[in-house]
C-alpha cells in the first residue's frame, strides 16, 4: 500500500521483523566484543541457511550488540518463528558448550507496518519489536536460568496469527503473555518459557559470503 504526503510517495509495508541482542554485551572488552559480533553474524547465517532462508534478501539494521532485521514480504512467518528459531536456539548452543566465554542472546519478532527511511525502517513494527526486546520479563528470564542461550519473545498478534494456528513448530503451550509498558504505551507479547532442551550437535558451517549486513534499501521498498 501507498500514500502521497508532505514527503512525497510513501511505501508501506507489513514485515516480519526481529531484533536479537547480546546479553552483558558492554561488559566485555573490545576483543571479545569483537569476537561476539563475529560469531553471532556467522550463527544467524547458519540458522538461515538450515531453515531454508536467504539472508541476502533482508534488510539488517546492526548495532555493537545485535541487529534488527527486516525480512522480505514473501517469507514463510511460521518458518521463521518456529523452524528458524531452533535452528538459531541448536547451533547457539553447540557453540556455548565449547566457548569459554558463551554468547547468550535476546531475541523478539513482530509481524507489522513499517516503511524505509534514509537512517532504517520507520513505523510500528520496529518500534514494538525494539520494545519487547528491552522487556524486564525476557531479560529476567535469561538472568534466573543461566542454563539457558535464548530466550525468545514474540507479539501478541504473533503469538495469536502464527504460532496458536498449529503451522508453527512451537507449542503454543509453552508461552506465557507479558504486559510491557514503555514510555506511556503499553504493549503485549508472550514469552517462551519452556524448560531449555538441550541440543543435538550441529556442525557450524561457515558464513556464506554476500550477507545482508549494512544493507540500506528494504528489500521490495523503496529508499
Amino acid at each position: 500500500m501507498s500514500c502521497t504526503n508532505g514527503f512525497g510517495n510513501v511505501r508501506l509495508m507489513y514485515r516480519l521483523v526481529m531484533a536479537v541482542d547480546v546479553e552483558k554485551y558492554s561488559a566485555r572488552d573490545a576483543r571479545e566484543q569483537l569476537r561476539a559480533q563475529t560469531e553471532l553474524h556467522r550463527i544467524i547465517n547458519v540458522a538461515a541457511q538450515n531453515t531454508g532462508l536467504d539472508q541476502r534478501e533482508w534488510y539488517e539494521q546492526v548495532s555493537g550488540d545485535g541487529e534488527l532485521a527486516v525480512l522480505p514480504e514473501d517469507v514463510d512467518v511460521s518458518v521463521v518463528v518456529g523452524d528458524f528459531t531452533r535452528q538459531l536456539e541448536t547451533i547457539l548452543g553447540e557453540f556455548n558448550r565449547k566457548a569459554a566465554t558463551r554468547l547468550r542472546l535476546r531475541v523478539a519478532m513482530h509481524h507489522g507496518t513499517l516503511t524505509p527511511g534514509p537512517f532504517g525502517p520507520a513505523g510500528d513494527a520496529p518500534i514494538v519489536v525494539s520494545r519487547l526486546l528491552d522487556a524486564r520479563p525476557l531479560r529476567r528470564l535469561l538472568a534466573d536460568e543461566q542454563d539457558r542461550d535464548l530466550a525468545l519473545i514474540v507479539s501478541q498478534s504473533l503469538y495469536q496469527d502464527v504460532i496458536r494456528t498449529g503451522f508453527c513448530s512451537l507449542d503454543p503451550e509453552e508461552f506465557q503473555p507479558v504486559r510491557v509498558n514503555a514510555k506511556g504505551i503499553q504493549y503485549h507479547g508472550f514469552v517462551r518459557r519452556t524448560e531449555h532442551a538441550r541440543m543435538a550437535p550441529v556442525a557450524l558451517r561457515a558464513a556464506a559470503a554476500g550477507g545482508g549486513v549494512g544493507l540500506i534499501a528494504i528489500p521490495g521498498g523503496r529508499a
